[in-house]
């Protein structure tokens, strides 16, 4: 078992940061509902038979967006991919490409809303 079973990305603009996410990353999010009823939540693609977490952006009064909290990474095949899009679709990139040794390559951004992110990949 993964020791990560879900992720929330918080965030004040639903609209803004699924646009982001989805220029970034090059991949449609889907909405899916919050058990609760409490929370508008879309839904990155995940396959939970691999490896990995799945998670969602998620816009609640529970919880704000912020950077100095926790970090998700995404998977990527080349990270200077996506980051080549992060200031294109409105956000920073904080630290570009670079290497963590034999586990590949970090990029190191941040979102519309103000969360730090990363993307990772082996290449």
């Amino acid at each position: 078992m993964n020791v990560v079973a879900w992720f929330d990305i918080f965030v004040d603009d639903l609209g803004r940061a699924v646009a982001f996410y989805e220029t970034v990353l090059g991949r449609k999010l889907e909405p899916i509902e919050d058990p609760t009823g409490q929370s508008q939540m879309m839904s990155f693609a995940a396959d939970m038979s691999v490896y990995g977490a799945a998670g969602a952006l998620t816009k609640t009064d529970h919880a704000s967006p912020g950077v100095g909290g926790t970090i998700v990474y995404f998977s990527s095949l080349d990270t200077a991919v996506e980051e080549s899009r992060v200031a294109e679709a409105g956000g920073i990139v904080i630290r570009p490409k670079f290497s963590i040794g034999e586990f590949g390559w970090v990029s190191l951004c941040q979102d519309t809303e103000g969360n730090m992110f990363g993307l990772n990949s082996l290449k």
